[in-house]
């Protein structure tokens, strides 16, 4: 079986739907774009008409190589075997349709990078779980928000892609506002393990004296950070 059958990857197969994630990342001749799963490379060609440099990286052995046959020709093309997390290549623009199951592994992934913008394609639902507010906020919700300016640009339904999903998909923006460091992000999800408790109890499983009877979710995203920031120095 593939990885990327494994990790739940469907196919974007609607040309349109490829420019206008294209055209949304607002790519001029001077930026160099990051793409985490080139898959079929739709959006791959489009990129490389748009940018000085296109960095592809490629999990799948199979698509790999039939990237490199297909795309042989594009000069400004770089097709990499191997996990886009964990490549190290300066880029300013990234844009990505990955698998879903990898969906909140590349949020915190993009939050320890330095880029200016990106254009990615993520499960309908999560779209909106990044986007929550109040008692409905996540972990990834908080961090999310904190580190970017974020918009549903599209909804894209199911039917443009193959194989066809159970659930629709949405085309988001993310603008950088900070960038957080692996300790943060470690820290604000164990802040979120301890959901619906009082600051105080969570400080003492943590070992921190804080005298407050707040709970979790009643705070805004600038106090998970700042606490979050508290927890990162034990």
């Amino acid at each position: 079986m593939s990885i990327r059958k494994k990790l739940g990857q469907n196919f974007l197969n609607s040309k349109l739907i490829a420019k206008f994630i294209v055209d949304s990342a607002k790519i001029s001749k001077n930026n160099i774009v990051y793409e985490i799963g080139i898959g079929k490379g739709i959006l791959t060609p489009f990129l490389c008409e748009k940018s000085k440099n296109v960095i592809s990286v490629e999990k799948d052995v199979k698509l790999y190589e039939e990237s490199k046959v297909k795309f042989s020709k594009i000069k400004n093309l770089k097709i990499i075997h191997g996990d886009g997390f964990k490549q190290h290549e300066k880029f300013d623009i990234f844009v990505s349709n990955l698998p879903y199951s990898e969906s909140k592994n590349a949020i915190q992934w993009m939050l320890m990078e330095k880029f200016q913008h990106g254009i990615v394609m993520v499960q309908y639902d999560f779209a909106k779980k990044l986007l929550a507010e109040g008692n409905e906020r996540k972990a990834i919700s908080v961090l999310a928000q904190s580190g970017f300016e974020m918009k549903i640009l599209k909804k894209i339904g199911k039917e443009n892609f193959t194989p066809k999903p159970k659930i629709d998909s949405a085309i988001m923006s993310f603008s950088r506002k900070n960038t957080f460091s692996k300790e943060l992000i470690q820290s604000v999800n164990l802040m979120f393990s301890f959901r619906r408790k009082k600051l105080q109890n969570i400080g003492k499983k943590l070992g921190l004296e804080i005298k407050s009877d707040q709970r979790l979710e009643e705070m805004n995203n600038n106090e998970i950070i700042k606490f979050a920031k508290k927890i990162k120095k034990i």
